[in-house]
């Protein structure tokens, strides 16, 4: 007896092409909108929104120290926008349709804490008085600053990789590695 379809071919694979369809858009982000607009679904925390669905304003910098103003534990933050016709949840777990003109999350950024040190005052010392070790002592490492001076700045050597790694910002003032990773 020869083996027979229940249905035919093209209809299974059309059958299935329907399925494939309706998982991909249930499980994907065109899925999710759709069940969050159909009521299924909460709406997600502005600070869950991806990439391009919001634009964050440049830190404002303090000229003496050039970090972001307002730096604390390492961090500060910058206000985001989520673009028109978005809708989220914002700071106090309110439902907001955003027309792109309200903070809707603080976002934040990685800073280094200076402890009041200029980094100009900074890079000036380690540039022309580095070789006598006046930067070391005006960041705080009066042993460092003592055996720079002894060795006049470990001939030169110590006082030109101390002068790029603050001229760079590689280091916090203390010279312990910044939180960011330099």
């Amino acid at each position: 007896m020869a083996a027979t379809w229940p249905a035919a071919p093209e209809a299974v694979a059309a059958q299935l092409l329907g399925v494939l369809w309706f998982v991909s858009v249930t499980t994907g982000s065109w899925g999710a909108a759709a069940i969050a607009a159909a009521g299924g679904e909460e709406t997600l925390k502005c600070e869950d929104l991806k990439l391009g669905q919001y634009i964050c304003k440049d830190p404002k910098i303090n000229d003496a120290t050039q970090e972001p103003v307002n730096c604390t534990n390492y961090t500060a933050h910058v206000p985001c926008f989520p673009a028109p016709n978005i809708t989220c949840k914002d700071f106090g777990g309110n439902e907001t349709h955003f027309t792109g003109n309200e903070v809707g999350f603080l976002k934040p950024i990685s800073c280094r804490n200076v402890n009041g040190y200029s980094y100009k005052v900074a890079v000036a010392l380690s540039l022309f008085l580095g070789w006598l070790g006046a930067d070391r002592f005006y960041l705080g490492y009066p042993a460092l600053g003592l055996l720079k001076f002894c060795t006049v700045g470990f001939c030169g050597i110590g006082s030109l990789i101390d002068f790029i790694l603050i001229s760079m910002q590689a280091k916090d003032p203390v010279g312990r590695v910044s939180p960011n990773g330099n």
